[in-house]
């Protein structure tokens, strides 16, 4: 082969590349929090060329304690959102037309983590107590589930005096809070990492509890699935992620090997992201991305039924469709 035409076949490669690149739909996802394996469908999904088979240039942002994926979708910064449907259906009834399209997440892995010292065994043992509670769209299966208890939240009499809890363990380790929020995937592993046995816990799981509502599923501003392009697009990074999902059921360790090499903060760790798949690994199961509707109407109804302070004051319509797993699914 001469030069010449060697050159000329690499510039023709180069070429080619340059055109399927740009002739891919661009799809950026915002996530609900920072890179972890929390997350991870979505980075195997593009890491093992998923997205790149479905013609998609998927861009993944990820969250952050400052950053309200909601409002980076109002403000054209992402097409479709990671979200937990209590917020979105709350964010929805204020306005803001947010549509579920997919729900990889099939269970809750949200609880709350007690020290077994502060005397609590059941939830009534609550009262006249403090518990570390996230904001931002993340209170609202809390204060469901203290509504569905009878249990005030005021800190008045009888009631709870709800702690403001930052995104880590800090108030359980320096007994500010008799409870915190925690994940079974993420926070209840830094309480143990922390030091803490996990016989001096106690924990009490929503799904256990039967107050579960969903957690991640994808959003998307109602109007734009009107446009027959965008819903396409929609479908093929539905499926794409999903294939992602069931990939990192299957190789956890290896999913979350592929987590790290997106952390740019470098914050995460080997033991930690792998701990970490594994547990949501749990949650993802059963689903293959379509929304179940008896787990949508018994979330709507644990939101609905908060007495004189619900979380959503009437039934969502409209809020999410089957229209673009219906397709993915094919």
């Amino acid at each position: 082969m001469t030069l010449k035409l060697a050159s000329l076949l690499l510039a023709g490669a180069v070429s080619l590349t340059a055109m399927q690149a740009a002739a891919a739909d661009k799809v950026t996802l915002q996530l609900k929090w920072v890179t972890q394996a929390q997350f991870a469908g979505y980075y195997v999904a593009k890491d093992k060329g998923f997205y790149e088979e479905e013609g998609l240039d998927v861009e993944i942002k990820p969250g952050g304690p400052d950053i309200a994926p909601p409002q980076v979708l109002v403000g054209g910064g992402a097409d479709v959102i990671v979200d937990w449907m209590p917020s979105a259906l709350a964010t929805r009834e204020k306005g803001v037309p947010l549509v579920n399209i997919a729900q990889p997440f099939k269970a809750s892995g949200m609880m709350l983590t007690c020290l077994k010292e502060t005397g609590i065994t059941k939830p009534e043992d609550f009262k006249g107590k403090t518990l570390g509670v996230w904001f931002f769209g993340n209170e609202y299966p809390f204060l469901s589930w203290m509504s569905t208890l009878g249990i005030k939240t005021d800190g008045s009499d009888g009631g709870v005096t709800v702690l403001k809890q930052g995104f880590n363990v800090d108030p359980l380790l320096q007994k500010q809070a008799a409870c915190i929020s925690t994940m079974t995937y993420n926070e209840y592993w830094q309480v143990i990492d922390a030091g803490i046995k996990e016989d001096e816990l106690v924990t009490f799981q929503y799904e256990k509890e039967g107050v579960a509502t969903l957690e991640d599923g994808l959003y998307v501003l109602e109007d734009k699935l009107n446009d027959p392009a965008f819903k396409e697009k929609m479908v093929k990074f539905v499926r794409a992620s999903m294939k992602g999902w069931k990939w990192a059921e299957e190789n956890p360790d290896d999913a979350a090997e592929i987590v790290l090499e997106n952390d740019a903060s470098g914050a995460q760790t080997e033991v930690h992201q792998k701990r970490m798949m594994g547990e949501v690994a749990k949650l993802t199961a059963g689903s293959n991305g379509a929304l179940d509707e008896a787990d949508y109407k018994r979330t709507v109804a644990t939101l609905l039924g908060g007495g004189s302070d619900p979380v959503i004051t009437k039934e969502p319509e409209g809020a999410y469709t089957l229209d673009i797993t219906n397709e993915a699914l094919k």
